[in-house]
């Protein structure tokens, strides 16, 4: 299977391994209106799709793509994908193998700053 083929280039691809379907999130220069703002459209847009996996109870995971030139070119190569096309991320999607509860120890209270620095 063609998604099978992103260990090749993806150190953290192990969650596409085994499903059956996955998003490609790309941004394509030659519509890009305003410079690099295809990066905070397909961000923006990737987490709709995350948000709204999880509402169906689906498990998804944003493995990343651009900036990595490796992980770019290899997406490139495996899918035909043209120049002007950037892939930003790849989402597979489908039911968890497993449940896991949202990890404690990532928030930091000392990251949060008010009204200044």
């Amino acid at each position: 299977m063609v998604l099978d083929e992103f260990s090749k280039f993806h150190p953290y691809s192990g969650p596409v391994r085994g499903t059956s379907a996955a998003i490609l999130v790309c941004g394509d220069l030659s519509l890009e209106k305003y410079e690099n703002c295809w990066i905070q459209d397909g961000s923006a847009a990737i987490e709709n799709i995350l948000i709204a996996a999880a509402a169906k109870d689906l498990g998804a995971v944003w493995l990343g793509l651009f900036p990595d030139q490796g992980r770019v070119e290899g997406t490139r190569k495996l899918l035909g994908l043209p120049q002007r096309i950037i892939p930003l991320a790849l989402i597979p999607v489908g039911y968890p193998a497993e449940k896991k509860d949202p990890s404690a120890d990532r928030f930091d209270l000392s990251r949060i700053r008010y009204n200044h620095w």
